[in-house]
């Protein structure tokens, strides 16, 4: 890039240039994969060799998808996506420094590593750590389920994506000393659907050992997809492409916006208006169990965990309109009954919030519910689960508020990404600059990079951080004056722990 050094790394298959930012060296576009057009639905091959020296000052394709539901515009995309981003303050220099791996969200349809708000370069300069973002197949391409239908080489189909997560750590295992990371220690931590696909990656066994340490940001995978329901969904895509069952290798060549397209026929299990659920599928071969369900994924007790969540969760999603935020009584019980997903009477939910919060608008009642019924629950079951087993886990509620806006939207959704990559100044950032901001972004940061190093987020800057216990289910609370609570918004919890919880998409 203009006005930066040139910096060399070597792979395992060739050189590549990349730069330096502040001191750090950053390589982008980097292919851990080959082109997985010619293996669409399959697992991917290792990327093939070149010659000479590669440029990696720019970012890769991102996986096929019309266009993003969070930071940045990653659309179209290509199907030659499988590339990842690292970020390192040094070469092959015996430094053992902790990796950690960022897996982005968008659910399973949309993003990429892609995102300023990703970028590494002042994680690494806070913490001498290596910073590894990544690409990876995505809705349909990563996620059709085709095994009932389909030969011996689609059966691993439901799970591709994962599937390559899973072959990026390889990647990071096989160069961590080029990069001069440990091998032996790399935290995996991701937001929204990044969260998803790490809980996931905890109960697939080709993911055993890949990782050491786990963090998921307001996004959690408790039970998946099962075969049955993923095949119905996949007869409805084919539905859509005019294809019969018999005729399945058909879709091998079907253009990619026609693939994308189908994948937005309605799912009829969702209550909302929306396009089929394409996540992972419980298939006996990669994945064998549900993620969080009935258990905390034995495999996987020993990974020392963080899990968060935003008190707004849904102001993201369900702010962007007007009429959300001037409610009447009167409109609220349809509109919750809408978007609260967990089947409880409205009535019996408003009349709960009122009784706990007796100076809540309708609005206010509105969003608090949508985020707990909705976005809340799987962090509460996956820290339940997780406390049963006996398995350290670190719960955070993030109640600090973006500024912006006159600070309508609060702790929404995303909000945590650039507090934790200190990445406040970084274009796409809706915490704004000031004080606050950066004594917030110094504290998760912080606790990452503590997290990273020693298992445990624990640090200076912060009150001390017990783990979770259903005995006093103890939650940082992330805000202008930290602090660690006991069961904060317990009384919202139970109310909604009155329906059981399934993850949507299951059935």
């Amino acid at each position: 890039m203009a006005g930066e050094a040139a910096t060399l790394a070597k792979t395992r298959s060739g050189r590549i240039a990349g730069y330096r930012d502040h001191g750090v060296h950053v390589f982008k576009g980097v292919p851990y994969g080959a082109d997985t057009a010619p293996h669409r639905f399959r697992p991917a091959l290792q990327e093939p060799a070149w010659r000479g020296v590669r440029d990696a000052t720019q970012h890769g394709a991102s996986a096929p998808q019309h266009g993003s539901d969070g930071p940045g515009n990653d659309g179209p995309g290509s199907e030659d996506c499988l590339f990842l981003n690292v970020y390192t303050p040094g070469l092959r220099d015996g430094g053992k420094r902790p990796i950690l791996f960022y897996i982005h969200g968008g659910g399973y349809n949309n993003g990429s590593g892609s995102s300023p708000l990703y970028d590494g370069v002042n994680l690494c300069r806070r913490g001498d750590v290596v910073v590894i973002t990544v690409n990876h197949r995505l809705n349909a391409f990563g996620y059709l389920y085709l095994a009932e239908l389909g030969g011996e080489d689609l059966q691993w189909s439901g799970n591709v994506g994962q599937l390559d997560l899973v072959q990026a750590l390889h990647w990071v295992r096989e160069h961590a000393h080029e990069f001069g990371g440990d091998a032996g220690n790399v935290t995996v931590f991701g937001q929204s659907g990044g969260g998803a696909k790490i809980a996931t990656l905890m109960a697939m066994p080709a993911a055993q050992g890949l990782f050491h340490r786990a963090m998921t940001m307001s996004g959690q995978q408790v039970t998946a997809a099962g075969p049955r329901a993923a095949t119905q969904r996949t007869q409805l895509f084919l539905d859509a492409l005019k294809i019969a069952p018999h005729e399945i290798d058909r879709l091998r060549t079907v253009p990619v916006e026609k693939i994308l397209e189908a994948a937005r026929t309605r799912d009829p299990s969702r209550i909302e208006d929306t396009s089929l659920y394409l996540g992972p599928v419980m298939d006996a071969r990669s994945l064998h169990r549900h993620p969080f369900y009935p258990d905390a994924p034995p495999q996987s007790a020993h990974v020392p965990m963080i899990i968060g969540n935003t008190h707004d969760e849904t102001r993201a999603f369900l702010g962007n309109d007007p009429d959300n935020f001037a409610l009447s009584w009167e409109q609220l019980p349809k509109k919750l009954q809408a978007q609260q997903y967990t089947d409880i009477l409205p009535e019996v939910v408003i009349a709960e919030y009122r009784r706990m919060y007796p100076d809540y608008t309708p609005s206010q009642v509105f969003f608090a519910a949508t985020t707990a019924g909705r976005s809340w629950r799987g962090a509460v079951e996956e820290a339940e689960a997780r406390a049963r087993q006996g398995s350290p886990a670190w719960v955070y509620q993030l109640d600090w508020g973006s500024p912006l806006d006159g600070g309508k939207f609060g702790a929404f959704h995303t909000l945590d990404i650039p507090l934790v990559f200190d990445n406040i100044a970084q274009p796409g950032s809706r915490t704004g600059t000031g004080a606050q901001a950066q004594q917030v972004a110094a504290q998760m940061s912080q606790a990452l990079l503590a997290f990273a190093r020693r298992g445990d987020p624990n640090h200076a800057g912060l009150p001390r951080w017990h783990p979770y216990t259903l005995e006093a289910r103890e939650t940082m609370v992330f805000d202008s004056r930290s602090r660690l609570e006991n069961d904060p918004r317990g009384g919202e919890r139970k109310l909604y722990q009155r329906a059981p919880f399934i993850q949507r998409g299951t059935m």
